[in-house]
């Protein structure tokens, strides 16, 4: 019986082990390959030029000789992405900025939304409403005011005027609902794509913009397949693309809340979805909504709220409540600006909509203790809260999976 129960215990044990080997590096491996890629990135930007071209080369050799021995293979792999990932940092660092034909495409585009614009304000959205459609819809910030950023910002709004997943998942819903043919899945999957690109380009290529497009790309070819879609190895594979093209965009601040906004929400959503069982939200619609947008919005500051208070020095408490109302405000103002641009009659909703939405943002920042300002952590700091974070989610992680096998044990 003592045997039995130990040999019980025992698989216990190599279970819990189990989930938590095949949690995040064992379902994205990836990340790895990203993590070497960045940290030979940064090297290069703070460390002094070195020959690395034969290094690599010597350590591909060696990845290849290593073929029997997976675990070392994918050691060497590791380090081969951070040479190459300093090696293209240097090249980023010493190559002059050139008039490439995709900088010569991107103004193309852009005086195109330039003329959409004049559309607008021909049709009678002007002012604030003007400056926050712009943002919103066509990623043109030029005509915020500094009163109108503040607003945002001190709410926990702004990055609805930044296009990021959440505008191009809004387009690519539009055009599923209008492309999307069982019989022609291959071709309307192409054709969202193309017109995602179309869009990218016409928005100015921000990095949460094309980071959000690669990721769609990606989301749309493995559905044709009934793969994963959506999921951190997704993301890596978005990150080293990115960087492999742009090494430099490591250090924009885009970049960097872009990717930690949606690396939380893809680790933490399931996490905060889980407190409230889903037989429950199920037979209750509306509080499944709203428990999902409260989970992805908590994911989403977990994310970036550090990185925010050491950038900007500023927290806001209220960030909950004011996603609340921005995020179902945002599918309305894009799908309405499109349509005001083939019916200019609509331009009166769309004032409407919008100075509501600045109303109530206005009447938020107006509340007392909405956000602590002048906060200036260090880089130590930042990193040691994203460490006590990553603690936290792994304890959760094995917590979780205990108890899921003593459920099963019984």
């Amino acid at each position: 019986m003592l045997c039995f129960l130990d040999g019980k215990l025992y698989l216990c044990n190599q279970l819990v082990k189990n989930r938590m080997r095949n949690s995040v590096s064992e379902k994205a491996p990836l990340v790895k390959i990203a993590i070497g890629l960045m940290a030979g990135m940064v090297a290069a930007k703070y460390v002094a030029s070195l020959p690395l071209f034969p290094l690599l080369v010597g350590l591909i050799l060696i990845a290849f000789c290593l073929w029997r021995h997976a675990y070392l293979q994918s050691a060497v792999i590791i380090l081969c992405f951070m040479v190459l990932g300093a090696l293209l940092m240097q090249r980023a660092q010493q190559e002059p900025p050139q008039v490439s034909r995709m900088e010569r495409s991107k103004n193309y585009f852009l005086s195109q939304r330039a003329r959409l614009l004049d559309r607008l304000s021909e049709n009678g959205v002007d002012g604030d409403v003007y400056a926050v459609v712009a943002a919103m819809a066509l990623g043109d910030k030029s005509q915020l005011t500094k009163e109108l950023k503040e607003t945002y910002a001190v709410t926990g709004a702004a990055h609805v005027l930044a296009l990021s997943g959440l505008h191009l998942s809004i387009i690519y819903t539009l055009l599923s609902l209008l492309l999307g043919r069982r019989r022609w899945q291959v071709v309307s999957q192409v054709l969202i794509i193309i017109c995602i690109w179309l869009f990218v380009f016409l928005v100015g290529m921000s990095a949460s913009v094309v980071r959000s497009a690669v990721m769609l790309t990606v989301y749309a070819l493995l559905s044709l397949g009934d793969r994963n879609r959506m999921s951190v190895n997704t993301l890596a594979f978005t990150a080293i693309v990115m960087l492999i093209v742009h090494p430099l965009s490591l250090f924009d601040i885009g970049f960097q809340l872009s990717f930690l906004a949606v690396l939380a929400i893809l680790i933490w959503y399931p996490v905060f979805e889980g407190f409230i069982p889903q037989s429950f939200l199920m037979s209750h619609p509306l509080v499944r909504w709203l428990w999902s947008l409260l989970a992805v919005s908590c994911a989403a500051q977990l994310g970036t709220a550090p990185l925010i208070t050491y950038y900007f020095g500023r927290f806001s408490f209220l960030f909950l409540m004011t996603n609340l109302v921005v995020i179902p405000f945002a599918p309305l103002i894009l799908y309405l600006t499109l349509a005001v641009l083939f019916v200019p009659s609509l331009a009166y909703l769309l004032v409407y909509i919008v100075s509501a939405l600045n109303a109530i943002l206005a009447f938020v920042a107006s509340i007392p203790w909405v956000s602590i300002e002048a906060l200036h952590p260090s880089m130590l700091q930042i990193i040691m809260v994203y460490v006590i974070i990553a603690a936290a989610y792994l304890l959760i992680d094995k917590l979780s999976g205990t108890f899921e096998v003593f459920r099963r044990k019984k």
